[in-house]
C-alpha cells in the first residue's frame, strides 16, 4: 500500500497541507487541488488510487466533480464536507462517491478510511465468494473482473468501485441471498461507517446504471426482510 497517490481536493490550503503532511507520514504520495478543474486536470494525467473530495469547491462543487470524473474512472473517493445530514450523504453517494466524512474529523480516522478503501481489492480477491470466473455473462449485462469493466447492451457503464464490487460479489453468487450486513462487510470490512442506508444508496445507484427498468429490476433482486440477490435464472453465457 506504500507510495500509492493521492489526490487531496480541498479549496482550504491549511487542510490540504495537513492532510498531506499526514498522509506522507503513512507512505503515501500527495496531490493537491484546490479546485475541481484542476483536479479533473490532475486525475487525467496522474492516475491517483484514491481521492479526498471536498464538497464545496469555488468552481464548481465536488459533486460536479464527481460526477464528472465518474464518467472516466471508477478510483475510490471520499467526500469531506461540514454538511452532517443524512440526505447530504445520500447525494454523496448516489453520484459515485465511496466513503462520507464530516468535518471536523481527526486526520488517524480520515487515514484509516484511506487504508480500508485502498485495501477492498486485495480484501475482495482473497474472499471465498469472489474467486473465479473473471468474465460473467448473464443476459446483456458483461462483467469484466480484470478489466474491471461492465457493459450491458455492449455499451459500456461507468461504476464507483463500490457498485462495481456490490454488484461482482452478486453476480459470481447467483440466487444467494446477502444481507446488507453481509454486503456491508464484504464491501467496506470496516465497521465503523456503517450506515443503514449505504447498502440500499448503492443497489439503487447500480440498478439505475444497468437495469432496463430500475423499478423492476431483472439483475438485482430483492428479497424482502432478508437483503439482496442477483437473479441467477437469466440466459448465462459461458
Amino acid at each position: 500500500m506504500a507510495n500509492e497517490k493521492i489526490l487531496i481536493v480541498d479549496d482550504e490550503p491549511e487542510i490540504c497541507d495537513f492532510i498531506s503532511i499526514y498522509l506522507k507520514n503513512e507512505g503515501f504520495q500527495t496531490l493537491i487541488a484546490h479546485d475541481g478543474k484542476t483536479a479533473l486536470e490532475y486525475i487525467k494525467k496522474e492516475n491517483p488510487n484514491l481521492i479526498i473530495l471536498d464538497v464545496i469547491l469555488p468552481d464548481f462543487d465536488g459533486i460536479a466533480t464527481c460526477l464528472e470524473l465518474r464518467k472516466s474512472t471508477i478510483t475510490p473517493v471520499i467526500f469531506l464536507s461540514c454538511k452532517n445530514e443524512e440526505m447530504d450523504k445520500v447525494i454523496g453517494l448516489t453520484v459515485g462517491g465511496d466513503d462520507y466524512l464530516t468535518k471536523p474529523f481527526s486526520l488517524s480516522e480520515l487515514t484509516a478510511r484511506v487504508k480500508a478503501q485502498l485495501r477492498r481489492s486485495s480484501i475482495m480477491q482473497n474472499t471465498d465468494f469472489i474467486k473465479k470466473p473473471n468474465l460473467i455473462r448473464y443476459g446483456e449485462l458483461v462483467i469484466d473482473i480484470e478489466a474491471y469493466t461492465v457493459t450491458v447492451n455492449e455499451k459500456p457503464v461507468i461504476l464507483s468501485a463500490k457498485e462495481f464490487e456490490i454488484l461482482t460479489l452478486l453476480a459470481r453468487n447467483p440466487n444467494r441471498v446477502f444481507s446488507s450486513d453481509q454486503l456491508f462487510t464484504l464491501a467496506w470490512q470496516e465497521q465503523y461507517i456503517r450506515d443503514s442506508r449505504t447498502i440500499a444508496v448503492h443497489i439503487s445507484n447500480i440498478r439505475k446504471k444497468i437495469e432496463q427498468d430500475p423499478d423492476h429490476p431483472e439483475y438485482i433482486l430483492t428479497v424482502w426482510g432478508v437483503g439482496y440477490k442477483f437473479n441467477g435464472n437469466l440466459p448465462k453465457h459461458d
